[in-house]
């Protein structure tokens, strides 16, 4: 009888922890509204600029904010490595509104100074997301851009979409 009831304990357990992990869904970093693109890199219309676009699922909470940085990052060579750029291509934490939207759309747009004649710089874009209640971060991610996204907003062509971008002198 004690084998008994510790088994129906154990499975009555089990099944609580199990129904809390479904309850709570899948985490923000797995969510398809979460991602990061390159939407504009060095065209006729945006010579030596690298356009950051990005989304961010809403949580559905009113009293939370919704905030997304854009930076670039650039890959050295010598290292085999991305590393960040300078200040000038971050844009710093921007509120781009309510939690209460199911969704977000966000970009930033960096002017690049043009390499050297014969080099190439090979740039890729990292949004970092942050959801606020009032100062207090409740929950944040991050992303590196990635190819698509087809038709984002303000994407030159209308259609771009990359995970890296090559500006050249």
């Amino acid at each position: 009888m004690r084998t008994l009831l510790a088994a129906i304990a154990g499975l009555a357990l089990a099944g609580a922890s199990t129904a809390t992990a479904a309850d709570s869904g899948p985490t923000v970093d797995k969510s398809p509204l979460l991602w990061a693109t390159i939407n504009i890199c060095d065209t006729t219309k945006h010579p030596d600029t690298i356009g950051i676009r990005a989304s961010m699922p809403g949580s559905g909470k009113t009293g939370e904010k919704m905030y997304m940085r854009f930076q670039v990052q650039y890959f050295r060579a010598s290292t085999k490595k991305w590393a960040p750029a300078d200040a000038t291509v971050d844009s710093g934490f921007q509120s781009v509104g309510s939690a209460k939207f199911r969704r977000r759309e966000s970009g930033w747009n960096f002017s690049i100074t043009p390499p050297p004649q014969g080099q190439t710089y090979r740039l890729r874009g990292l949004v970092s997301y942050e959801w606020r209640v009032g100062k207090k971060v409740v929950r944040k991610a991050q992303k590196r851009t990635h190819s698509g996204h087809k038709g984002t907003f303000g994407a030159d062509p209308k259609t771009f979409s990359a995970a890296e971008c090559t500006i050249k002198p």
